[in-house]
């Protein structure tokens, strides 16, 4: 239950980034590599003391230390997408969009980490997603230009964030959860910094880079620290099912502090996705992955 209670912890943090985000940005426009590259910095630092004791001791291969860096590139370019669209479009529509990931890492892991794909995940994931289409409906936003860009950037952040799982899930045995969080974010920290344009930070004010180090430690280091202790103890798409918490608690907090709609449609919506967690945390045993150390990313 550890494992269940850390993802769900995890998937709740990372909802609450609409509201610091736009506190940040309230000022003026930030670059989303700036925001990005507060929330892996902090990520980086804030894990490096756990790594200290939660240690793996195993003698990783070259090719799960190639593994590390695509996880710090491609969880760079998840963010900076992901922040990209909630500054393009609404939270309702960033956040569907970015939740085809569950989908996509419910349809590889069989393939690629061999987890057996119940009727029960699929039906739980499937009525999430039903619930996550009636929560975030953009029925009352006139389709344009604009949220058309914006859903194809939360689209594009979703296929970063489901080869993370992924990754993570056949790594794992070979690193801890600190120590992925501090080796990924090594490799994408400066990615983002390169994203960053030439002068572009130079317009930060004291309030907002005490919002963003804020976000960045409660979102980005505690969702992050949480997100991997849980995902060591779980199969990728229960803990995939369990993120549809995330979209709950933005459009809740979007709602009440961000001035965002909420429906009867949405509040039903709502209903469904935390029916959906439930099946998943409440579903038998599933076949668990047994290989060892050294033949993880073969």
């Amino acid at each position: 239950m550890a494992g269940y209670a850390f993802v769900a912890l995890a998937a709740s943090a990372w909802g609450t980034w609409p509201l610091f985000l736009r506190e940040a940005e309230a000022a003026g426009p930030l670059h989303p590599a700036i925001e990005s590259a507060f929330a892996m910095t902090v990520m980086t630092l804030a894990s490096a003391p756990f790594c200290l004791w939660d240690r793996v001791r195993a003698r990783p291969r070259p090719s799960q230390w190639l593994g590390v860096v695509w996880l710090g590139f491609s969880d760079a370019m998840n963010v900076f997408l992901f922040f990209r669209a909630y500054q393009t479009t609404t939270v309702a529509i960033a956040v569907m969009t970015h939740y085809l990931a569950p989908l996509f890492v419910a349809m590889a892991a069989p393939l690629v980490l061999r987890e057996r794909l119940t009727r029960r995940t699929l039906g739980a994931v499937g009525l999430s997603f039903v619930g996550l289409a009636l929560l975030l409906s953009p029925r009352a936003v006139a389709p344009t230009h604009t949220e058309g860009i914006g859903a194809a950037l939360g689209a594009a952040s979703a296929a970063f964030y489901a080869s993370n799982v992924i990754v993570n899930k056949r790594i794992t045995p070979v690193f801890s959860g600190s120590e992925l969080v501090f080796y990924h974010g090594v490799v994408a920290a400066p990615v983002l910094l390169l994203l960053v344009p030439r002068g572009g930070a130079s317009g930060l004010s004291g309030h907002t880079v005490l919002v963003l180090l804020a976000g960045s430690f409660v979102a980005g280091a505690m969702g992050g620290l949480m997100f991997v202790w849980g995902l060591r103890r779980i199969e990728a798409t229960r803990a995939s099912g369990l993120t549809f918490l995330e979209p709950l608690v933005a459009v809740i907090s979007a709602w009440a502090f961000l001035h965002e709609g909420l429906t009867l449609g949405k509040a039903l919506g709502g209903v469904l996705i935390l029916t959906g967690a439930a099946l998943v945390v409440t579903g038998g045993p599933g076949q668990r992955i047994t290989v060892d150390s050294t033949r993880a990313a073969d």
